[in-house]
């Protein structure tokens, strides 16, 4: 069972719904123990950091978050999902990310012709032997929505990267923490090659 945690993030039933076309149990909770019980777990989420990161604490899901992350079962993040798990964001200095993997989450820079929020479908250049991305060609297209980004702090963990007026650290890997900046639930069958590979490790 893959437990979807729900904070009253935008965009989480669409990862429903893709796991569902999987043929996956997916569960939308906030449940502690359901969390803990999950073999799987996948935080997802469009909006703001300090919001987010304000909601996880509200309804307690700091902590299960951290010991799922610790616990060795795969853990995925997506979008704003990825961005948390990092110690902070530029979009509210203040307050302080999950801090599961080093990194700190930075705006988009202004440049001529491009539009921020990023919006669209981009090619990824892909690390080698990350597993969120075997069997898929280099240069894979996936759809991204954001006006930040983020900047690892251990490139080894960078498992995937787009340009967009600047190199954007588009997934990570670290032992059983997986993350992507794009929604691999609306990316059409790469993104679900995605979802797949995640539902088989």
């Amino acid at each position: 069972m893959i437990a979807i945690i729900d904070y009253d993030a935008g965009n989480v039933r669409n990862v429903e719904n893709a796991l569902q076309a999987l043929s996956e149990e997916a569960v939308l909770t906030r449940d502690p123990e359901v969390i803990r019980g999950a073999d799987r777990c996948i935080l997802p989420g469009v909006g703001a950091f300090g919001d987010a990161m304000n909601k996880l604490e509200n309804y307690g899901l700091i902590p299960v978050i951290r010991e799922f992350a610790a616990s060795g079962k795969p853990f995925l993040g997506i979008c704003l999902g990825l961005q948390l798990l990092f110690s902070q964001s530029e979009e509210t200095p203040d307050v302080k990310g999950l801090g599961i993997l080093p990194g700190v989450v930075k705006r988009i820079p202004d440049a001529p012709g491009l539009k921020i929020p990023h919006i669209g479908w981009n090619d990824l250049k892909l690390r080698e032997g990350r597993r969120l991305f075997a069997g898929l060609a280099e240069e894979s297209y996936v759809y991204f929505v954001h006006s930040y980004y983020l900047e690892a702090g251990d490139e080894d963990v960078v498992a995937a990267t787009t340009e967009y007026g600047v190199t954007i650290h588009a997934a990570v890997e670290k032992d059983n923490v997986f993350a992507c900046q794009f929604h691999p639930e609306k990316s059409g069958d790469v993104g679900m090659q995605i979802l797949k590979n995640f539902c088989s490790l």
